[in-house]
């Protein structure tokens, strides 16, 4: 175990100064700097395509910079590789866990370091080692012998943190730690940091969430298109200097609200049942209002949406979609008006392969062409409207999503919705994984689409939105249920309830 350290005797442990990188004509990074000292947390935020993890991957040797330097301890750093940024104690966790699920905890942890004599593995240090790492989380399902593949993922993710302190890292980068967890697996999370700073680690954490980044970090550092805007201890700056830092402007109101009015119902659900979940739900969507349905993960959140677009079988109890009654398949949902956003955009959201304008028009190509023909330059001028409107950025709409960040991926996928015209959208998670100005630009198009616009001959929306995120669904949503163990509860008007109640509900404390 690292020698622990009293947080009054901090030294400069990272130091990166210049670093700036270019990608042909684009700069990705322009004379950027940060310091992080030892036992301290320094978090990164900014908007996605900001250069946040151009930075990282200069840092864990993954590319080199065009110019700059770094140091560790005050010796000269310059990693050749990853392997190389490892053996030199800088540790980099990503949002998607690079472990081999056949292997067991022990393999993953030494993997790619194992001790061995000519040639041949000590498995007796292997494990010692492994059982070294992980005593420090004492979590009962980490053993050195149980497979990956069966644990949860916030006990994968300290299977990497435990990889990274058997090497001795003296750096360890957390990208996005906390997108794919269970709350109570953020608090196990941040107690570790706790204890990893008190070890003498530099931290470097980067998160969309600025509560978060208030309760782990001691300073904070923004990245604007390549270049650092600001950096201050997080007790010197509010979330609104934070967020007008990362955009480049104010942002007066994160959650804006226009007349919302209620009218007739457009989805029915009684006594909703699935072959696992959801187990039963009942609920009345109206046009001209947000209704958030929030729960732990695993509740059968993700599940109620796929069920009521057709992904997942329905075993027992009644759906109506406006005038339609019964199962359909996703086909069929489209044509009766409903859309659906998965939480997974890149396995089931959308064709990653395919230009923008292909997903844009992918549901529905009629209109492009005569004779049921397909004309690029149509598919070209609807999908630039949506551009245009939602601040996509890219080259043109013949860019493949695949090449886009994670923000403007979820906006393409939002544009699929908004092409197609759909009276109801279901969307589940849709802001994970984004940014505070790209979270904002959707807070922005619910609020319209919901309100409607009677000048422009817009007819108000129903929106269906599932939500990890409590303040979230209370900034944005009319009402709010709470699924709790596959079962869906009664609705709750934003003003009668709030945080500590939805949790309470959802935790199964409260009828």
């Amino acid at each position: 175990m690292a020698e622990r350290i009293d947080s009054q005797q901090k030294a400069a442990r990272l130091c990166m100064q210049g670093v700036s990188k270019r990608f042909g004509a684009t700069v990705a990074l322009q004379d950027v700097g940060i310091e992080v000292a030892a036992g301290q947390v320094l978090a990164l935020v900014g908007e996605n395509g900001a250069g946040k993890s151009t930075l990282m991957k200069v840092l864990s040797g993954a590319i080199k910079s065009d110019a700059g330097r770094m140091s560790l301890d005050g010796e000269p750093y310059s990693p050749s590789n990853p392997l190389d940024a490892r053996q030199a104690g800088v540790a980099m966790i990503y949002q998607e866990l690079s472990l081999t699920p056949h292997q067991s905890v022990q393999e993953n942890i030494m993997l790619g370091m194992e001790p061995a004599t000519l040639g041949i593995v000590r498995w007796k240090e292997v494990r010692r080692r492994a059982i070294e790492a992980i005593k420090e989380f004492d979590n009962p399902e980490l053993t050195p012998d149980a497979r990956v593949r069966k644990l949860s993922v916030g006990s994968q993710q300290l299977v990497e943190i435990a990889r990274a302190l058997a090497i001795g890292c003296r750096v360890l980068v957390l990208d996005e730690p906390t997108s794919s967890l269970t709350q109570q697996d953020v608090e196990r999370l941040f107690e570790i940091i706790g204890r990893l700073k008190q070890q003498g680690k530099a931290i470097v954490y980067i998160s969309h969430f600025i509560e978060e980044v208030r309760r782990v970090a001691d300073r904070v550092t923004v990245l604007r298109d390549g270049q650092v805007v600001g950096s201050n201890d997080v007790d010197a700056i509010s979330n609104e200097q934070i967020i007008a830092l990362m955009v480049g402007r104010q942002v007066e109101e994160l959650y804006p609200r226009s007349a919302r009015k209620p009218g007739e119902v457009v989805l029915d659900i009684k006594n909703l049942a699935g072959v696992d979940k959801p187990k039963s739900a009942t609920l009345q969507l109206r046009r001209g209002e947000v209704v958030g349905i929030a729960g732990l993960i695993g509740a059968g959140r993700t599940e109620l949406l796929r069920s009521l677009f057709g992904l997942d079988p329905v075993r027992s109890g009644q759906i109506q979609l406006g005038v339609y009654t019964g199962e359909a398949s996703p086909a069929r949902r489209w044509m009766q008006g409903a859309g659906f956003l998965s939480e997974d955009r890149k396995e089931e959201g959308l064709a990653l392969a395919l230009s923008i304008s292909e997903n844009v028009t992918l549901s529905r190509l009629n209109g492009f062409g005569p004779l049921g023909l397909v004309l690029p330059g149509r598919q070209d001028r609807a999908a630039g409207r949506w551009i245009e409107k939602l601040g996509i950025r890219c080259r043109d709409p013949r860019q493949s999503v695949l090449s886009l960040s994670g923000g403007n991926q979820q906006r393409v996928a939002l544009a699929r919705l908004l092409q197609h015209d759909v009276d109801v959208l279901l969307l589940d998670e849709p802001t994970r994984g984004i940014d505070v100005a790209a979270k904002a630009l959707i807070y922005q198009l619910i609020d319209e689409l919901a309100s409607g616009s009677p000048a422009e001959g817009r007819k108000p929306k129903a929106v269906l939105m599932v939500s990890s995120y409590l303040p979230e669904l209370l900034g944005v949503c009319d009402r709010v249920a709470v699924m709790c163990r596959g079962k869906l509860g009664p609705t709750h008007r934003i003003d009668q309830t709030d945080e500590h109640k939805l949790m309470l509900e959802a935790t199964g404390q409260k009828n």
